[in-house]
């Protein structure tokens, strides 16, 4: 079968490690999330809500951003801050490459 005729910007499989990760935090907010790690993003993560199917690739940049975590996964303040304990665990240093 061919394929229409699509404009690739790139096209590549990679083999990444997802880690599986549910907890509850204080404000008794459930999360139930996937992390996941590639060479892709300057060394971020993917991190995916699997409740809300949202999805944002995070930096220790990103969590020190105000706001971030909220606007990407629609999340109340006590509840970001609380997810952000949490990333500031898991999410390493941004490594930028040519």
């Amino acid at each position: 079968m061919l394929l229409p005729d699509y404009d690739f910007m790139s096209d590549s499989t990679e083999d990444t490690s997802t880690r599986f990760v549910t907890f509850i935090v204080p404000s008794m907010k459930r999360f139930d999330l996937a992390i996941t790690t590639t060479n892709r993003f300057y060394g971020k993560k993917l991190v995916t809500d699997l409740q809300a199917g949202k999805t944002a690739i995070i930096g220790a940049d990103d969590l020190e951003e105000e706001g971030y975590l909220e606007h990407v996964f629609k999340l109340t303040e006590e509840e970001a801050e609380e997810l952000n304990q949490f990333l500031q665990l898991v999410v390493g240093t941004v490594n930028f490459t040519d």
